[in-house]
């Protein structure tokens, strides 16, 4: 469990800071239409999971790990990740809230959500060593 907390930490914490440095930037989030620096956000969950799933299961499973022990994992970290993100962005609501179209912002968070559960559901397949095991 220490892991799926540190690595949702970090996902979370990420996550928000770069709401904030894509402001700073003059990105808006509430603006129509992405620009393509905002899809690096994609990174951020992606090589965190890859990362903390690889050590899952170097230490946690002695190196041998079913699909479902990966994807509980998953959801466990982006559970942790996703209420840091989603605190971090009440607070950015809170301050930027002139300026923002929450139809759209929530339609982003949905889309990071979306994204999370493909993720989490992709990433225990690449590290899946004991395939006949069901848990």
């Amino acid at each position: 469990m220490k892991n799926a907390i540190v690595s949702g930490v970090i996902i979370g914490v990420l996550s928000g800071l770069w709401m904030f440095i894509m402001k700073a930037l003059g990105y808006s989030p509430q603006t129509s239409g992405m620009s393509p620096v905002e899809y690096m956000a994609v990174l951020i969950p992606l090589v965190v999971l890859l990362f903390a799933i690889n050590g899952y299961r170097s230490s946690d499973c002695n190196g041998k790990m079913g699909y479902l022990e990966g994807l509980l994992q998953c959801f466990k970290i982006l559970l942790i990740g996703g209420a840091i993100a989603i605190a971090a962005a009440i607070i950015y609501i809170d301050e930027f809230g002139k300026e923002a179209n929450l139809m759209e912002f929530s339609g982003r968070v949905f889309g990071a959500l979306l994204v999370g559960v493909l993720f989490a559901l992709g990433v225990p397949l690449l590290f899946t060593t004991n395939h006949n095991k069901v848990d």
